[in-house]
């Protein structure tokens, strides 16, 4: 499977692309919301989300029938950005799991910032 491909389809919300990278029968996880889907599901889910997407794949970790993908994914007018981590596993070159983890952008809690924790990772 291209990776890239498969998620230049999920940015640019191309359902009938998106649609030839699953297994009719795949599972998809969204783990922080508890949330599962159908294919079609899920595919409706990301194409009617509202606005213009990019993004970049920050890493692509293989092993076996299994790709573990780390993407920022941020609104055209970078009005709203995350980090998506997503873990793929693949038969017979189709999605057959799909476990997300979305997380919003933005700065450290507070708590930490006072305690002088950590430190940026992007300038």
């Amino acid at each position: 499977m291209d990776v890239q491909k498969y998620w230049d389809a999920v940015l640019k919300q191309q359902a009938e692309v998106m649609r030839t990278y699953f297994h009719k029968e795949a599972r998809i996880r969204w783990i922080n919301t508890n949330e599962g889907f159908t294919v079609e599901e899920f595919i409706r889910a990301n194409c009617e989300y509202p606005g213009n997407w990019e993004g970049q794949i920050e890493r692509t970790v293989a092993a076996d029938k299994t790709l573990f993908t780390i993407v920022h994914v941020f609104s055209a007018d970078c009005q709203a950005s995350f980090h998506v981590a997503s873990l793929i596993e693949i038969q017979g070159d189709k999605i057959v799991s799909l476990d997300e983890i979305w997380g919003d952008d933005g700065p450290a809690p507070q708590w930490r910032l006072d305690l002088r924790l950590g430190r940026p990772i992007h300038s």
